[in-house]
């Protein structure tokens, strides 16, 4: 099973349990456990990761860190836990500021066990920075995140190539923010740049309003139209199937299959693996909706994905021949559809209907 799939068996859990794990110990369980498993490490390891781990600090004597990860013998990896409730602030990494410094690690998790920051010593060497070069969250999970975290997986640790990557992409990230704030509400300074790159004569009030109203929604456009361009061009239409969150399906002209679409995906995808390998289920996007298939076979429809829509998405489930459509606001409510989706998979293959 990938990450992507194992990603998105965990976001199922985080959305069906999160209200009731109040307590550190519950979030640690039931959230940040089986987020070290989709890692590849062994959580029954004492060796690899071990729990409680302590180092004393000064005169900080019996003083634990949730995890350490481990490797030779060498911590690599320290998470610090917080109930799933906590909202995440650098006065709860006090812990791991102070072994950063006497441990071999370089790299440390603040987590909730919804919201993963990690952090390293990109400003100065054996010192933790205070602002997190990565942050993800269960919520929404994005396949850039998927292939961030892939650097972190046992299988692809390299700390000295993350270290490398981790200042450019803190800036990233310190850029994107940025950007966003911009695209969102654009400041008196991006209306006055704009402005003056385009209108002849005095930048009056009247002048930066008239701006300002239009830059949010040319910005808009232009991202959309960016990125439709930029997804047009890496589609392949003989390849069906999708195998990770990077890859990208149209079946034929003008169809661009978009990132919540790959989401919705591996999202069946993993509702349907505790019944099939998850390598027969595959996503086939057409104009007007994007299957999702078993075997790569168009009479063995799992689900619809119907998201061409501005402001609203269905999923649809299938019964014999009979699609029935279900309006969700958010990605998380397909998780829902489960009993529907394995149904369905149960009339499809004849061995599980055996």
């Amino acid at each position: 099973m990938d990450l992507a799939t194992r990603l998105a068996e965990l976001q199922k859990r985080t959305f069906e349990h999160r209200e009731v794990l109040l307590t550190e110990e519950a979030a640690k369980t039931a959230l940040v456990m089986p987020f070290i498993q989709a890692l590849g490490y062994d959580v029954f390891n004492p060796s690899e990761v071990v729990p409680e781990y302590t180092a004393d600090v000064g005169t900080k004597k019996g003083e634990k860190v949730d995890y350490a990860i481990c490797d030779g013998g060498k911590v690599t990896i320290l998470i610090e836990c917080k109930p799933a409730s906590a909202e995440l602030s650098i006065n709860h990494a006090a812990q791991l500021f102070r072994y950063f410094s006497v441990t071999d690690a370089r790299l440390a998790v603040l987590t909730n066990g919804v919201v993963f920051q990690f952090y390293s010593d990109v400003e100065r060497p054996n010192k933790m920075d205070e602002k997190p070069f990565f942050t993800f969250s269960m919520d929404a999970i994005k396949p850039a995140d998927i292939k961030t975290l892939e650097k972190f997986s046992k299988s692809g640790f390299d700390i000295e190539k993350i270290v490398q990557e981790a200042g450019l992409l803190k800036l990233q990230t310190l850029l994107r923010k940025e950007l966003e704030k911009e695209f969102a509400e654009p400041s008196d300074e991006f209306i006055r740049l704009m402005a003056s790159r385009i209108h002849e004569g005095k930048i009056t009030a009247a002048v930066k309003e008239q701006y300002g109203r239009l830059l949010s929604g040319t910005i808009s456009t232009l991202v959309r139209d960016l990125v439709n361009e930029r997804l047009s061009s890496a589609l392949n239409a003989s390849s069906p199937a999708v195998d990770d969150a990077s890859e990208f399906v149209a079946t034929g002209e003008e169809v661009v299959t978009t990132a919540e679409e790959v989401s919705g995906f591996h999202i069946v995808q993993a509702i349907a693996s505790r019944m099939v390998d998850p390598k027969r289920i595959v996503i086939r996007d057409a104009k007007s909706y994007c299957a999702i298939l078993l075997d790569d076979n168009n009479r063995k429809t799992i689900a619809r994905l119907h998201f061409n829509g501005i402001a609203t998405k269905y999923v649809g489930t299938f019964d014999g021949k009979s699609e029935e459509r279900h309006l969700i606001s958010d990605l998380t409510d397909i998780y829902r559809l489960s009993a529907q989706i394995e149904a369905r998979l149960a009339e499809l293959d004849e061995a599980l209907a055996a």
